[in-house]
């Protein structure tokens, strides 16, 4: 029988176990971080598709997810709620740390921590928050300003995903520096590569027959996907052996369709929804792009590189210029930019997408260049590395 008071207690807290890049680490973390040490439970806020595992006790919460006119009276219930139950939860196992992630969860864990002595609470920060708050309607803006700076201040440790979002916070939000440990997401290699060499079933004969431009994501305004595709259709005009390839779902897939309409590309652009394993898809692929207008640190870039497809990704706030040219400092890139490991362009610039995508095209030897230089890099997110960076934080 395990001896639980041999290990540390800890609460990781999500609103989801669905979907995104959070969700992935949270749960790659719970298969890293040894059972003999570690007793690991997950708290979620809402009842949905588990798209990841955890090992460990799950713990939901099961509250209503609301839309429509009633979103924004609901958000502020449920916000309360929410605070309440998780911290009759911590009341109830004294964990010895909570882990949150993401600004939802980082409020919630460290407003239900309040005079709870025995729990430490560490926030994962995980996105350009300078630029994330300027998306909510103005009267929420400020409360989610004040909100997120007291949530800092009161936090044991803050772990930012990359050294970029660290500095906002400390430039904008007024973070200790003292209180910052910055880790950058893992990456479990030999498994990614395994799974990369999986059957693509249904889509073998779409994948075979074309060039595949490929880029994943949820299909909302911070990705960037409408200047893809108006980047891709240049592309398609010079080279029609070419298809863009999209994984992932959201709320502008059907404005986006209605882009690929207008611009003609029926036949051209595929939107294949959510893929459980995007790995098979990336390896098909001639070339991954991620056009997103922030990202705190994404994830797909380095997936990508593993499974050996060259890379192109925008410039914008976030880790990309960290990931691909890490000695690149504070100059501000004019068109496309050969970076050490990949192509970086400006956000929001379809004309440099297209100049980007026609490189590797055109040079076969560059192409192969970069996918050599990707898989080098990708070894630096290795889970082995970055694992012994939150054993340090949880100890």
């Amino acid at each position: 029988m395990d001896n639980f008071q041999n290990k540390k207690r800890i609460i990781f807290v999500l609103p989801t176990l669905s979907g995104g890049g959070q969700e992935r680490i949270v749960s790659r973390l719970s298969f890293a971080l040894d059972d003999s040490l570690y007793e690991k439970i997950l708290v979620i806020f809402y009842q949905t598709k588990k798209d990841y595992g955890f090992k460990g006790k799950i713990i939901e919460l099961k509250l209503p997810i609301v839309k429509g006119p009633l979103k924004i009276f609901a958000k502020i219930i449920s916000f309360f709620i929410r605070i309440y139950s998780l911290r009759k939860i911590k009341k109830k196992l004294s964990p010895d740390i909570a882990i949150s992630f993401g600004p939802e969860a980082n409020i919630v864990n460290v407003f239900s921590n309040l005079r709870l002595k025995r729990t430490k609470t560490v926030i994962s920060v995980r996105t350009v928050e300078s630029v994330h708050f300027k998306e909510y309607f103005f009267a929420l803006r400020w409360y989610y300003i004040f909100a997120l700076r007291l949530v800092l201040k009161l936090s044991n440790k803050i772990v930012p995903v990359s050294e970029f979002v660290a500095q906002d916070l400390i430039e904008s939000f007024g973070a200790k520096k003292e209180k910052i440990f910055t880790i950058y997401n893992f990456f479990d290699i030999k498994k990614i590569e395994k799974e990369s060499l999986e059957d693509l079933g249904e889509f073998k004969k779409l994948f075979s027959e074309k060039k595949v431009i490929i880029s994943v994501g949820r299909l909302e305004f911070p990705k960037g996907f409408q200047y893809l595709i108006e980047g891709f259709k240049k592309v398609n005009l010079k080279f029609p052996e070419t298809i863009l390839v999209i994984l992932g779902e959201g709320s502008l897939k059907k404005d986006l369709e209605n882009l690929v309409d207008k611009l003609n590309l029926k036949n051209k652009v595929f939107f294949l929804g959510f893929q459980k394993n995007p790995f098979k898809f990336l390896r098909k692929s001639f070339v991954f792009i991620l056009t997103s207008l922030r990202e705190g640190f994404p994830n797909v870039l380095v997936e990508a590189m593993i499974c050996q497809v060259p890379v192109i990704a925008t410039d914008a706030p976030g880790a990309m210029r960290e990931i691909l040219s890490p000695n690149l400092k504070e100059k501000k890139i004019d068109g496309l930019f050969l970076g050490e490991y990949g192509i970086l362009v400006p956000p929001k610039d379809p004309k440099a997408i297209s100049e980007a995508i026609s490189l590797f095209l055109n040079d076969e030897k560059l192409r192969e260049d970069y996918i050599q230089k990707g898989i080098k890099r990708a070894l630096d997110f290795d889970e082995k590395k970055i694992i012994n960076l939150w054993k340090e934080i949880l100890n």
